[in-house]
């Protein structure tokens, strides 16, 4: 079928947009492990900056669809706030500590697992059985991340370390995983760039109260280039990310969103392997391919 011209551009578009927010969104671990390298920066520090850089852009979206209907009940703000303390100050905070201790091309694939999550949490509270295709997907996406980290993990310090921080990141994806499944349907009374918006600016007080209660007086004496990962964070690898995919799902839905979304941990792991030096040889190779193929046999899933 040959689709007309206004219609191939707009889906078109929400390609790019896809492919763009997907690409953003993947800098995220770079930066962040760029950031560790830079100063002796704590994940404390580097989630307030990340949040207190981002916060007006959503207030600024959140002032503009202040009159947007239906109005917010307090079950609805009880909601968002939950969710945005779930789903985007504790995942990005476990995320932040993970990444001291893996690669940024793990870390992105641990959390490229968030679909096999969001299907066992629906088996495990929502009583829906899994069918054998989510079956095969789950044990192929385990599988490769067991590949990837197998000769990382050991009984040595650093060994143990690795663990730990897989062990954060696999925490980060389980949480993001709860949030997309509990919130589901307050999005959709909310609406989605309403629901961004004002669960993101609430996920910075958690954020803000952790930072003045932990970090000494002289936490954002860093060197320049931190603040400009920081800065980058926020924009490109925050705020842009989440506007580009949410008109990219409108365009071309979830689907051809998940075809898009694999992108995201190869083009991680390469940038890392190029940029970090961190490895990327056959086993983590063999091991993307299996994460991907999995996630994207239960994303892809008819219906």
């Amino acid at each position: 079928m040959i689709l007309p011209l206004s219609s191939y551009s707009y889906r078109t578009w929400g390609i790019v947009f896809a492919l763009c927010g997907v690409l953003s969104f993947s800098f995220r671990p770079i930066l962040i492990k760029l950031s560790y390298a830079a100063s002796p920066v704590s994940p404390n520090t580097l989630l307030f900056l990340r949040m207190a850089l981002s916060l007006p852009f959503f207030l600024v979206i959140a002032w503009w669809l202040r009159n947007q209907q239906p109005a917010l009940t307090r079950r609805d703000w009880a909601a968002v706030a939950g969710l945005g303390f779930l789903g985007y100050y504790a995942a990005s905070f476990l995320d932040f500590l993970g990444l001291q201790y893996v690669g940024a091309g793990v870390g992105r694939l641990i959390l490229f697992l968030y679909p096999t999550m969001v299907l066992t949490l629906a088996f495990l509270f929502l009583k829906k059985t899994p069918t054998r295709r989510e079956i095969v997907s789950l044990v192929m996406s385990y599988a490769g991340i067991a590949l990837v980290v197998s000769d990382q993990i050991g009984t040595s310090g650093e060994g143990r370390l690795v663990l730990l921080g897989v062990l954060l990141v696999f925490a980060s994806a389980l949480c993001y995983a709860a949030y997309l499944v509990a919130s589901s349907q307050v999005v959709k009374r909310v609406g989605s760039m309403r629901f961004t918006a004002y669960s993101m600016a609430v996920a910075t007080v958690p954020a803000f109260v952790q930072f003045f209660a932990l970090e000494p007086a002289g936490a954002l004496d860093l060197p320049a280039n931190v603040w400009v990962y920081a800065i980058i964070l926020a924009t490109v690898s925050t705020v842009l990310p989440l506007f580009l995919q949410a008109e990219a799902l409108r365009r071309i839905g979830a689907t051809e969103f998940a075809l898009v979304g694999a992108v995201s941990p190869v083009s991680v792991a390469v940038m890392s392997a190029l940029g970090l030096g961190e490895p990327f040889g056959p086993r983590q190779m063999a091991g993307a391919a299996l994460v991907i193929g999995g996630v994207l046999l239960v994303s892809l899933k008819k219906g």
